[in-house]
């Protein structure tokens, strides 16, 4: 079992970026996917961004395109998710989680160990 723990939320104005972090122990992390994740009240958790295994491949939420990217870094177990252009409606608790294939991924059910979340607040 991995054990992800998210880094870097917070509160940012509109138009600004944030940069979120996560670290994991466990189960082998550089084999399997990663994911960022994010939810608001009375709405499902929606996928943001992942990445596979390997790097060489992300999925990204249309509403994020060209704002966001994930990254990771699988020798120091780390996943990153740079958010730029940040809109109100990007504000939620965003989680990361890693999956239990080869990735990247676009659903929830394709990931198996979750964070406990980090909250995203952008002001308008």
């Amino acid at each position: 079992q991995v054990r992800p723990v998210e880094y870097g939320g917070g509160l940012v104005q509109a138009g600004g970026s944030l940069s979120l972090s996560c670290t994991a122990s466990g189960r082998t992390f550089w084999q399997y996917s990663k994911g960022w994740f994010r939810q608001v009240p009375g709405k499902e958790r929606e996928v943001v961004a992942s990445i596979s295994w390997s790097g060489d491949k992300t999925y990204y939420a249309d509403s994020v395109k060209g704002r966001f990217t994930v990254s990771a870094d699988n020798a120091m177990n780390t996943v990153f998710l740079q958010m730029n252009s940040l809109k109100p409606e990007d504000t939620g608790v965003y989680y990361c989680a890693v999956g239990a294939s080869n990735g990247p991924g676009s659903h929830l059910d394709e990931f198996v160990d979750w964070g406990r979340g980090t909250q995203v607040t952008v002001s308008s």
